[in-house]
């Protein structure tokens, strides 16, 4: 398989004057670019407005200390706005009363538990901080009395078998190396008519990816310095890792840049410019320098895949 190692530079810091000249360009153009972005066929940006009224709920109730400007202007980056809109359209009318999440970014689980008053939450992440944000988060919300927060990882968790109608892992199982072993762990709790939902980076060829910072600490790094990131499903990895435990997925979704190295360049300068990277515009690159694909081999270069399976 081919390994990509990303060196991570120093990022640019945006204070005083400088920051505060880039809020006020986020507020000026982030709504200009949502229009575009709409008018362009975009996807996401209904989610978008959700999150701009809990940012609105929380600036007027102050739940929370911060944060209140990016929910209301940028919520999601890249292609999260693929992944919520469709994990949100597939799962906002579907009824489920135990629900368990694995280390998804927080907005999607939130916005599920705030849409199913009667379902109560497990939420299990290894980073014992970020669980800790993400309890303070529901809180804030209303919705933290009906869940549970774990700072441990899904082959960790002593949930009896078959345990959740719905179970969701948005963009983590690329980051996990025993990525079989997990499947397996999620599958075995859920109940039989109950739903996985995944979402992965994707390419027509695989790819492994190693970095030279280690973000979140969970994993050690190699003796080269470098620590394990994520890889890229293609169709055989998705078969020989995935589907050979829960089957083919009920529905599936590709989204993918139109042009090869897009997502890689632009991911490297959000991590050289920091705070001076223009967020605003993220809606509307994700409606016209990508596109839906029918197929992972039609890729030109990185994508990401939407699958929902049912436990018959």
């Amino acid at each position: 398989m081919r390994k990509q190692y990303i060196e991570v530079p120093l990022a640019m810091r945006c204070r005083g004057l400088r920051s505060f000249l880039m809020r006020l360009a986020g507020n000026i153009l982030c709504p200009a670019y949502w229009l575009a972005a709409f008018f362009a066929g975009g996807p996401g940006l209904f989610f978008h407005l959700h999150c701009t009224w809990l940012g609105v709920i929380s600036l007027v109730t102050r739940r929370l200390k911060r944060g209140h400007y990016s929910l209301m202007f940028f919520p999601m980056d890249s292609t999260r706005y693929f992944e919520f809109d469709v994990s949100w359209e597939r799962l906002r009318r579907l009824p489920f009363t135990r629900y368990m999440d694995v280390s998804s970014p927080r907005l999607l689980p939130l916005v599920l538990m705030r849409s199913n008053r009667q379902a109560t939450a497990e939420l299990i992440n290894p980073d014992a901080k970020d669980i800790r944000d993400t309890e303070r988060f529901f809180r804030a919300f209303g919705v933290g009395q009906r869940c549970r927060f774990s700072a441990r990882t899904v082959e960790q968790a002593s949930f009896e078998p078959s345990s959740f109608d719905l179970i969701t892992c948005i963009s983590v199982l690329e980051h996990i190396p025993a990525d079989s072993e997990a499947v397996e762990r999620m599958w075995s709790l859920l109940r039989t008519g109950g739903r996985l939902v995944l979402t992965l980076p994707c390419m027509s060829q695989p790819m492994e990816q190693y970095i030279s910072d280690n973000q979140y600490g969970v994993l050690q790094p190699g003796s080269d310095g470098y620590t394990f990131w994520q890889r890229y499903y293609d169709e055989e990895r998705l078969r020989e890792k995935i589907y050979r435990i829960t089957g083919p997925p009920e529905h599936m979704v590709i989204f993918g840049e139109k042009t090869n190295g897009l997502f890689f360049r632009n991911a490297t300068m959000k991590r050289v410019l920091g705070g001076r990277y223009p967020f605003w515009r993220e809606a509307y690159m994700m409606a016209t320098e990508y596109r839906y694909y029918p197929l992972l081999d039609e890729l030109p270069g990185e994508g990401v895949v939407f699958l929902e399976f049912l436990k018959k």
